[in-house]
């Protein structure tokens, strides 16, 4: 059962889904099976996390297939699967636990971490293929885009329910100047919101500039954050680090 203070953000506009990646890989580094990372799981959702985000890669050098299987029978809040769905492995393996959300990625072999988004003109015509399968599943359907104008309105062309903003750019010039930094993805959520799209976003979020992006993006549903979340969890513990970024993400 919740707690007042769970319930209290899940009544909020966006959501905070904790990608579990590196709890997998610090996991891997020694074998076994510590850190627990369904135990991990268990307790991100009761510190008041309202989605658990996994990405697979076929090196399966952190989360694991058999790891989605796993936590398909434990995740009691959103369950987002995010993957290059160019690897049949990866659609055979979303079809087979049917998790909320799915989030198209378009990621190379061997790629280190996510680095840009889709060309949803180059491949609209795919990306309404690969969208359709996973939404006659009932499975809502995000892809990863970059803050231009043209792939926003590429992106409504392929049937995708949302977006998901890819956010290394904001993140690496918020500092030096942000606001700056926020002015194309505050565009690219405006262009959003008139084709009715949903917008996720992710990538570097942490708590120094999620506020700011959470209070200049109209409209954003819901922000996948792992490494920043993880690391942070090492000096504050997580349940503390989980309300950390709530509070920031809701303007607490």
């Amino acid at each position: 059962m919740l707690d007042q203070f769970s319930c209290y953000f899940y009544a909020m506009n966006t959501r905070l889904s904790v990608n579990i990646n590196q709890i997998a890989t610090l996991r891997n580094a020694r074998g076994g099976n510590n850190p627990d990372l369904i135990k991990c799981t268990k307790d991100i959702e009761r510190f008041g996390a309202q989605g658990i985000t996994v990405h697979p890669r076929p090196d399966e050098r952190h989360i694991r297939y058999q790891d989605v299987y796993d936590l398909k029978k434990i995740v009691t809040t959103e369950f987002n699967i995010e993957g290059n769905p160019k690897e049949q492995k990866f659609v055979d393996l979303v079809l087979a636990n049917l998790p909320d959300q799915v989030t198209l990625v378009p990621d190379s072999q061997g790629q280190l971490t996510s680095d840009h988004g889709w060309d949803t003109i180059t491949n609209k015509n795919y990306l309404i293929d690969i969208i359709g399968i996973f939404k006659s599943k009932g499975i809502r359907v995000s892809i990863f885009v970059d803050p231009v104008e043209k792939m926003i309105h590429g992106a409504a062309e392929t049937g995708t329910d949302r977006i998901e903003l890819y956010t290394e750019a904001y993140a690496r010039n918020f500092e030096h100047d942000p606001h700056n930094a926020i002015k194309p993805f505050i565009s690219a959520a405006e262009t959003a919101n008139k084709l009715k799209l949903g917008i996720n976003a992710g990538h570097d979020l942490d708590l120094k500039n999620l506020k700011f992006f959470a209070d200049n993006i109209s409209g954003l549903s819901e922000v996948s954050i792992g490494h920043a979340l993880i690391v942070d969890a090492l000096t504050y513990g997580l349940e503390n680090t989980i309300q950390l970024y709530l509070r920031q993400l809701n303007g607490l």
